[in-house]
């Protein structure tokens, strides 16, 4: 009964939004889509649909995230209180979450910029926000409502603080000052001047009148007249348990754990990365940590910590717990993460051998060619596997020769096996069966501007060309004579490299070009020039090509499937009306089989 209750609850998250618009997508996808080790996977086995089959799951176990909210903006602050979570949006907006099921509660609107920081009531009725618009606000969670707008800053608020009496509100300012808010008259009864920019202020939980600010990448204390009250000293970040009797210090490349009493260092952790942002867990005996986009998690129980937990995310800019065991993660890829802290592993002996689990790299790219049975997972590392989609086996690996490379895609072309790579300042074409260069092909531009420059290096649909995509042009270069015909466009455009087929790609689903004749200027497409049955649309199911991709019945307008995890572009995931495959930058693929009858 445990593990049927840890499995559904898992089953539920992971998928609710999707369960909540249609129940019938937990046998549809949900339960398919599971790993192969759980119980209600093996145990429901026999009543999944027919109409999708997973023929590679994406994993074997139970992830360490259960729960993944999507956003229409950036996330630029968190903060959480009573099972409710508050996220700041780049917008100026800001989202009130249910905790418990990520479902969305409320939207806050009223900042006209960016929402950096959040700070609950401690009995979670009201809500402090900080703006780059250089207000504060103070909200009514029950009515929504703006109680108190409070302005006086020149310069973006990003950080704001309640007092441990909730009397004060403390504002830190790109315009160099504190202010010190009266909560009742809404007026400012302190200013305190720095000489740089104020990037972090809070107040110590145990003593209203004592209050902490970071300037300069240091740490400096004052009382609430504006009085300093000891020496500053060298820090970047500070952070308080919720009982105040613990802070932690971040100064490069050291986290120190303190004692809020005697100041005494209780722990250290030695990071080099540059930390982003830090929190204690509610009983003070975990410390989480966002560095870019990883997550590490300490047990602080005694002097000498221990890493209990590696997360990796996506530039993390924001972290809370919501139980000693539970994280949420905000990054700037739009999404909120929750994170469950010693969650089930996969089982170690698995008798599913498609499953079992290989260490990979990001993936550069993904290939579907379903008509030669394979789909081809070109990684970071440069380490290419193939795939069969009929059995979701890896039938064969490589290592490209090269080990400082920017981009790497392969695919089988009249029976040869072609990986092409950008280094240096050269394009090489690789035959991986002769293990030697078809064509080396150097590029306009220096190496360090095409680095910069580069969004996407592809081998065309037909196997003739390779289209080297930069945030202004395309070049086509002919596999066989090095012939390149090169297109301009306008550089603000969304890109999502997409051939579509043979010579065609397209930038865009609606923009593209058919590089059909080198030597000869491309012609410009639009979705309606698209010539013959196309990927997007096939028997009365099309492909929603988004960052959360999924497959649309083009007759109800209803999503029949969905994935579950964001990619990293568009062009990640590959749909030729039977199969789909998918490309994480996790390293892991997914391969779908779509049997999808119109009703």
């Amino acid at each position: 009964m445990c593990q049927w209750t840890t499995d559904s609850q898992r089953l539920i998250l992971e998928h609710f939004d999707m369960i909540c618009d249609s129940p019938s997508y937990i046998y549809q996808f949900a339960l398919p889509i599971s790993p192969s080790s759980s119980w209600l996977h093996q145990y429901y086995s026999g009543e999944f649909s027919q109409q999708f089959r997973v023929v590679r799951e994406v994993s074997a176990g139970w992830g360490a995230c259960f729960r993944t909210v999507w956003l229409d903006d950036y996330p630029r602050g968190l903060a959480y209180c009573k099972d409710t979570v508050a996220v700041g949006l780049q917008s100026g907006s800001i989202i009130i979450l249910n905790a418990v099921t990520g479902t969305q509660v409320a939207i806050l609107s009223g900042h006209t910029k960016f929402v950096k920081s959040l700070v609950f009531f401690p009995d979670g009725t009201s809500l402090v926000s900080g703006s780059g618009d250089n207000t504060i606000k103070l909200w009514d969670l029950q009515t929504g409502g703006v109680v108190q707008t409070f302005q006086g800053h020149t310069n973006m608020v990003v950080s704001v603080s309640i007092s441990a009496d909730c009397t004060t509100i403390a504002s830190g300012s790109f315009d160099h000052t504190i202010c010190l808010w009266d909560i009742q008259m809404g007026e400012c009864h302190y200013t305190i001047k720095q000489k740089s920019y104020v990037s972090h202020v809070c107040f110590s939980p145990l003593d209203p009148k004592h209050l902490v600010s970071i300037s300069e990448n240091k740490i400096w204390h004052w009382n609430t007249c504006g009085q300093q009250t000891a020496p500053a000293y060298n820090g970047s970040y500070i952070a308080f348990s919720l009982d105040g009797t613990k802070f932690a210090v971040y100064s490069c490349p050291v986290i120190e754990v303190r004692s809020s009493d005697s100041n005494g260092i209780m722990a250290k952790l030695h990071i080099v990365e540059k930390v982003q942002c830090c929190c204690f867990s509610p009983d003070n005996r975990v410390i989480a940590v966002a560095i870019d986009n990883i997550i590490r998690v300490w047990d602080i129980t005694s002097s000498d910590p221990h890493l209990l937990e590696t997360f990796t995310g996506e530039n993390n800019v924001s972290l809370v717990f919501s139980s000693p065991s539970s994280l949420i993660s905000a990054s700037n890829n739009y999404s909120a993460k929750f994170w469950k802290i010693g969650a089930l592993s996969p089982d170690s002996v698995l008798t599913d051998l498609k499953s079992a689990p290989l260490t990979s790299a990001p993936i550069n790219s993904i290939t579907l060619q379903a008509k030669d049975g394979i789909a081809i997972s070109s990684h970071s590392d440069g380490v290419v596997r193939i795939w069969n989609i009929s059995t979701g086996l890896c039938n064969k690996s490589f290592q490209i020769p090269v080990k400082d490379f920017h981009q790497v895609d392969t695919r089988l072309t009249n029976g040869r096996l072609i990986s092409i790579w950008h280094a240096d300042e050269h394009i090489c074409i690789w035959d991986t069966e002769k293990g030697a260069p078809l064509r080396i092909i150097t590029t306009s531009r220096s190496s360090i501007e095409d680095m910069e420059r580069m969004e996407d290096l592809r081998i065309s649909g037909d196997g003739s060309k390779v289209f080297y995509l930069q945030n202004d042009s395309i070049q086509a270069w002919s596999i066989q004579t090095g012939e390149v015909v090169e297109v301009g466009y306008e550089s603000d455009w969304l890109l999502d490299l997409l051939v579509i087929d043979g010579p065609e790609v397209w930038i865009h689903p609606d923009i593209g070009w058919d590089f059909g004749i080198l030597g000869s200027s491309p012609v410009k497409l639009s979705h309606e020039s698209r010539n013959g049955p196309h990927l997007d649309f096939v028997g009365g199911i099309r492909m929603k090509r988004s960052y959360l991709p999924g497959i649309e019945d083009i007759v109800t307008r209803k999503v029949v499937f969905q994935l579950p995890q964001r990619l990293a572009r568009c062009s990640d995931a590959q749909w030729d009306g039977q199969y789909l495959v998918v490309g994480y930058d996790s390293g892991e693929v997914l391969i779908l089989e779509c049997n999808y009858v119109l009703h």
